[in-house]
């Protein structure tokens, strides 16, 4: 889906939100192979690309989506249908990078085995709704 499908209405604005979290996504992985950038950041952008595509979703089936960055929340809110729920139950690893990335706090810094699982996570939770939302339209 992309903004050049002749799609209108809420399922462009879904495909926005689709861009920007595969924006995220890439950002997410160039952050992992840039020595530089520590791997919280790829946690980070990895989180961010999940939340995007959850509430992308959202916007497609005309559900307002709340103020919210958990994304096992914002998930439930999706028709129960859907297979993300099956396939993805759990996503409350992927919500704490949102924080944990990106502030000080009592925790260790996310390593780079961390930053590839979360980059893979939310990657396969983009793939589940993009077939998700594939049968909507």
């Amino acid at each position: 889906m992309s903004e050049d499908d002749g799609i209108s209405g809420p399922y462009a604005e879904a495909s926005r939100w689709f861009r920007f979290a595969e924006e995220d996504l890439r950002t997410a992985l160039a952050c992992l192979h840039d020595s530089d950038v520590p791997p919280r950041q790829a946690c980070y952008f990895a989180q961010q690309a999940a939340e995007k595509a959850l509430k992308g979703c959202l916007i497609a089936c005309g559900t307002d989506y709340p103020r919210s960055h958990d994304l096992d929340y914002l998930r439930n809110l999706l028709p129960p249908t859907w297979r993300i729920h099956a396939i993805h139950p759990v996503l409350a690893e992927l919500t704490e990078w949102l924080v944990e990335a990106r502030y000080p706090g009592d925790w260790p810094d996310p390593t780079e085995a961390e930053a590839r699982s979360a980059i893979e996570m939310a990657s396969a939770v983009l793939i589940a709704l993009r077939a998700d939302l594939a049968e909507l339209i």
